[in-house]
């Protein structure tokens, strides 16, 4: 994910996404029962799709992600494969530096030299379900280098809350647990020399809108001041294809988090870990993130944000 697109590699494209079968010992645990693509619903509407174990070329990032995820409307809020970022995966938890392990998918920006191909990408793997009912998921996954090593074991945990007639709440929550021999540093293509605020990785959303949507925060608009604020919380306004209006309010930056936001080259908003200097799980310890995303019908201002987030806080 970048300020500008990134072409995939000419001659060595991958297949169509789903077409490439999953990277060889990547994935050693079997397959929990019922290991299909669970759904989050709100009564009889299905607003989220979770893709537990896709199967994807190793280069576009192997990870669960949530996709589509609709409005109560049934706008769909979520893009997955575009174009311009092909391993952009709707809403996900994606950094591209874990300890020298690209789990972003893409090239990786090397300092001196900016944006390679290298055969550095890992996969986050679902390994055991711990939780399914129509509004809540939780599950266990191992963040895992390209040789099939564990740098990260995470729980986490998805859930749907309805907030008015016209929004509900996306709550994601996660803990990643370094093993007890290493620190694992977190980095992006900004701590590792990139200029232009590229700080991206952590828990990402790629939007899909016609045009450019609009970002703002409480107290700033556009793109180029919600990107590296740690504001309270980012607005992002849009029209889906087939025109659909939405609003999407992203809250839960952690100690030392920044977001990061695109709207000019791409719709996207992320809770960056390592915005501009590298993060690190220690080893033996832990980071823990709490995020949650309101899922709206319509275009709202700040006023409208403001008091959709007051009706989130009393649901």
């Amino acid at each position: 994910m970048t300020g500008h697109p990134q072409p995939s590699p000419t001659r060595a494209d991958p297949d169509p996404p789903g077409s490439v079968p999953r990277q060889a010992g990547a994935d050693p645990h079997p397959a929990d029962p019922g290991d299909d693509d669970p759904a989050l619903h709100l009564g009889d509407v299905e607003v989220a799709r979770y893709v537990v174990r896709p199967d994807l070329d190793p280069r576009h990032g192997p990870r669960p992600y949530l996709h589509p995820v609709r409005t109560l409307a049934g706008t769909p809020v979520t893009d997955a494969f575009p174009a311009d970022h092909v391993w952009h995966l709707g809403a996900s938890l994606a950094v591209q530096d874990v300890d020298g392990t690209n789990l972003w998918g893409g090239r990786t920006y090397v300092r001196g030299t900016g944006y390679t191909w290298r055969d550095d990408h890992g996969v986050i793997a679902h390994t055991q379900w711990r939780e399914r009912t129509p509004d809540r998921l939780a599950h266990t996954l191992q963040w895992r280098d390209r040789a099939g090593g564990v740098l990260l074991t995470e729980h986490r945990r998805l859930a749907a809350t309805p907030v008015t007639a016209d929004a509900w709440a996306l709550d994601v929550d996660y803990t990643l647990t370094a093993r007890a021999e290493r620190d694992v540093p977190l980095g992006s293509p900004a701590t590792n020399g990139r200029p232009g605020g590229a700080g991206y990785g952590g828990f990402f959303w790629r939007a899909v809108a016609e045009g450019e949507p609009t970002a703002f925060t409480m107290d700033a608009d556009g793109e180029q001041t919600a990107n590296g604020s740690a504001a309270r919380w980012v607005a992002l306004t849009g029209v889906a294809p087939g025109g659909g209006a939405y609003t999407l309010v992203f809250t839960g930056l952690g100690l030392g988090d920044r977001w990061f936001v695109r709207t000019a080259m791409y719709p996207g908003v992320c809770v960056a870990f390592a915005f501009d200097r590298p993060a690190v799980v220690p080893a033996g310890g832990r980071r823990t993130g709490q995020h949650r995303v309101l899922v709206a019908d319509g275009v709202r201002d700040r006023a409208g944000v403001t008091a959709l987030l007051a009706a989130a806080e009393s649901a």
